[in-house]
C-alpha cells in the first residue's frame, strides 16, 4: 500500500511539473506580444481619446517694461509683446454615444469603441469692443479618424482644419455671443475622456449626456461620477450637469474588459494540480473502501486525461471562443476517463463515481475561474463539502484493517 501511494504521489508531482510548464507557456504567449498586439490594434482602430472643449481667443499687443544691463548700467526699455487672451466659455451642451466593439488579436481581446460626439458651446465677447476672435476645437487624439466632422460658427460651417485641431474666426461686437456647434464620429481604445480647460477649471452651465451599449460602466479614479443614471435595454444613460463648478477632475469612461482566453487558460492550468489532487484522493478512498484494484499505471492514464483537458484548451482558444473551447475540452477529457475506466473496472463505476468526481473537481472547479472575484470562495466551498462527504462516508471504516 505504501509503495502504491508513493507511486501515485510521483505521478501527481510529474503531472504538476507538466502543468507548470504548460501554464508558463500560455502566459508567455499571452504577455510577450501584448504591446505589439496593442500597437497593431491602435494602428487600425485608434488610441484612447481625450476630448477638450473649444477655445476662443484673440491676440493683443501689450507694452512691457524690461530692464537690461549695458556697460554696467541698468537700462529700461519699453517692448511690445503679443499675448493671447482667452474668452470665457459660458455654456456647454454635449451628447456622447459610446458603442463598445471588442477586437481580438492573438490570445487577447481589446476594448475598442466607436464614439459619436455632438457639442454646442457659447462664447461671449467681454472685451467691450469689436474684436476678431479665433475659435479652435482640438481633436481628441492625434492617431484617429473622424467621420462627418462638422464645425460651425452661428450655424455656418467652417472648414479651417489645422494640425491637431479644427477652427475658424469671426468678428464679434461688444457683448455679442457666438454659438459653436461641433460633431464627429470616431473610434478609440480602452478609455474615453472629456477634460476641461484649466487646472483647476471653472465650469459654467455645463451639461453632458452619455449613452452606452454596455452595462459594466467604470469611472476611473480622480474623475467625476455622473449625477444621474438611467438604465436602458442596452446599457446606460448618464448625465453630468453643473451650474457653476470648480474642479481639477475630468469626465471619463473606462471600457469593460472581456474575459481574456489566454490568461484564463493559464490560470486554469496552474490550478490543475488541485483538481487532480482531489480526484486522486477520492478515487483512492472509493477504490480502497470498495476493494477495487487500481494500479498506479491506471492513475497515470487518468492524469494524462486530465492533462489533455488543459493542453487542448491552451491551443483551442486560438480558434474558437473560450466557452466553446471549455465545453469541447470537458467532453474530451470526460470521454477519455469514462472510456478507460469502463475497461479497467466497469461501466457503472466509470459513469457514476469517476465521471461525477471528474465533473466536480475538473470541470466545475475550472469553470469557477470564469467568475472573477469568486474563484477562491467557490473552490473553498467545494473543498469543504467534499471533505464533509468523505468524512461521513468513511466515518465507520476501519482503516487499520484496510491499510
Amino acid at each position: 500500500m505504501l509503495k502504491r501511494i508513493a507511486a501515485i504521489t510521483f505521478i501527481f508531482f510529474c503531472t504538476t511539473i507538466g502543468w507548470a510548464i504548460l501554464g508558463s507557456t500560455i502566459y508567455y504567449r499571452s504577455s510577450t506580444p501584448v504591446e505589439t498586439l496593442r500597437s497593431s490594434v491602435s494602428n487600425t482602430w485608434g488610441i484612447a481619446q481625450e476630448q477638450r472643449p473649444p477655445s476662443a481667443s484673440y491676440t493683443e499687443r501689450v507694452e512691457r517694461q524690461e530692464k537690461t544691463t549695458e556697460n554696467g548700467k541698468v537700462v529700461e526699455r519699453l517692448t511690445e509683446q503679443e499675448t493671447k487672451v482667452m474668452l470665457p466659455l459660458e455654456r456647454s451642451d454635449i451628447d456622447v454615444d459610446l458603442q463598445l466593439e471588442y477586437r481580438q488579436k492573438g490570445l487577447l481581446w481589446f476594448s475598442t469603441y466607436t464614439v459619436s460626439f455632438k457639442g454646442a458651446y457659447r462664447f461671449r465677447n467681454t472685451t467691450g469692443r469689436n474684436q476678431s476672435i479665433d475659435f479652435n476645437f482640438p481633436y481628441p487624439a492625434n492617431q484617429a479618424t473622424y467621420d462627418g466632422l462638422v464645425f460651425m460658427i452661428n450655424g455656418i460651417p467652417v472648414a479651417e482644419k489645422n494640425a491637431g485641431s479644427v477652427g475658424g474666426s469671426k468678428l464679434m461686437l461688444p457683448d455679442e455671443t457666438v454659438e459653436i456647434a461641433v460633431g464627429y464620429r470616431s473610434q478609440g481604445l480602452d478609455r474615453w475622456t472629456y477634460n476641461f480647460q484649466g487646472q483647476p477649471a471653472h465650469i459654467q452651465d455645463f451639461n453632458l449626456n452619455m449613452t452606452t451599449n454596455f452595462r459594466a460602466i467604470d469611472f476611473p479614479e480622480n474623475t467625476l461620477s455622473p449625477l444621474r443614471r438611467e438604465e436602458t435595454p442596452n446599457g446606460w444613460k448618464l448625465n453630468w450637469n453643473y451650474f457653476s463648478l470648480v474642479t481639477s477632475y475630468a469626465i471619463a469612461m473606462e471600457m469593460p474588459h472581456r474575459l481574456q482566453p489566454g490568461p484564463l487558460a493559464g490560470q486554469i492550468s496552474y490550478f490543475a494540480p488541485v483538481s487532480l489532487f482531489f480526484f486522486f484522493f477520492l478515487m483512492f478512498i472509493i477504490t480502497t473502501v470498495r476493494n477495487i484494484d487500481l494500479h498506479p499505471m491506471n492513475y497515470f492514464f487518468l492524469a494524462t486525461a486530465f492533462f489533455a483537458f488543459h493542453l487542448l484548451l491552451a491551443y483551442l482558444v486560438d480558434h474558437v471562443s473560450i466557452h466553446t473551447s471549455f465545453v469541447i475540452c470537458s467532453l474530451v477529457s470526460v470521454f477519455l476517463v469514462v472510456s478507460y475506466l469502463r475497461l479497467v473496472v466497469n461501466i457503472r463505476f466509470a459513469l457514476v463515481e469517476a465521471a461525477v468526481t471528474q465533473f466536480v473537481f475538473l470541470i466545475l472547479f475550472s469553470y469557477a475561474f470564469f467568475f472573477q472575484g469568486f474563484t477562491g470562495l467557490a473552490i473553498t466551498i467545494g473543498a469543504i463539502i467534499t471533505l464533509f462527504v468523505v468524512m461521513q462516508v468513511t466515518g465507520k471504516v476501519n482503516w487499520g484493517k484496510l491499510l
